[in-house]
């Protein structure tokens, strides 16, 4: 088995060993907030994006990661941001075709014990120290999602912005599956849970399942010209924001 040297040491386990003293769980209320007001102010004003979620795993001459890159050209071709996680793989193949095509290119990186590193295709980037407020940045600047192949990482993004596009948590924005040899089983999986009355039939119309760049891109960029009008945001010179 290969054993990670971890690039920094890991977090205390806080989440699970119940109650802290008063004053630790004070603190760690405050650093969240400061994580979250760190990337609104860091996000609000770049425009709207498009994320892509995948696997940190896949190198450069994958077909994933080449698909990938394409997604991140075509995306910049559509006028709107890349953004990701900000790591290797699926995320550096999304962003470095942002990149190369002259588009803007995010990443939300996160603090990992190993595997995680910030990639080199990233031209504006934020770093954090919990999962969960990373995806509520992945999520709240996006207009569409692409769920490339990816892991329990991947699993986790998909399935939770599928549960907020449901629940009308957030508005009922495209997500891509890309890979229908992978996803297929998961696809096959959401109908069987429609047959067991555990999800409606509609929550599935919400998944496009596709191995055509083409497709995604056609299904993105109709849905959106069709349902939302991207306002600018103006800044103000009260909270020191930038002209």
């Amino acid at each position: 088995m290969v054993q990670h040297k971890p690039i920094i040491p890991p977090k205390a386990q806080i989440y699970l060993e119940g109650p802290k003293d008063r004053s630790y769980e004070l603190l760690f209320a405050f650093r969240v907030f400061r994580q979250f007001i760190k990337g609104f102010r860091t996000l609000h004003f770049l425009g709207p994006s498009i994320t892509v979620f995948g696997s940190a795993r896949f190198s450069e001459d994958h077909p994933y990661y080449v698909m990938a890159r394409e997604c991140g050209k075509r995306i910049a071709a559509l006028g709107f941001n890349t953004m990701t996680g900000g790591g290797p793989g699926i995320m550096e193949a999304a962003n470095r075709g942002a990149f190369e095509h002259g588009g803007r290119s995010i990443g939300c990186n996160i603090q990992l014990p190993y595997e995680q590193k910030l990639n080199p295709y990233v031209t504006t980037s934020i770093t954090f120290e919990h999962f969960f407020v990373r995806k509520v940045l992945l999520v709240k600047y996006s207009y569409a999602f692409i769920i490339m192949p990816g892991g329990v990482g991947t699993m986790d993004e998909f399935y939770e912005t599928l549960t907020l596009v449901q629940t009308h948590t957030i508005t009922r924005f495209p997500i891509v599956l890309m890979g229908k040899a992978y996803y297929q089983p998961v696809l096959d999986y959401l109908k069987f849970m429609a047959e067991q009355k555990t999800i409606s039939w509609e929550d599935i119309n919400l998944v496009l399942l596709t191995d055509s760049i083409d497709e995604a891109m056609e299904h993105i960029s109709k849905y959106i010209k069709s349902n939302y009008e991207v306002k600018p945001r103006k800044k103000r010179w009260w909270l020191f924001e930038r002209k």
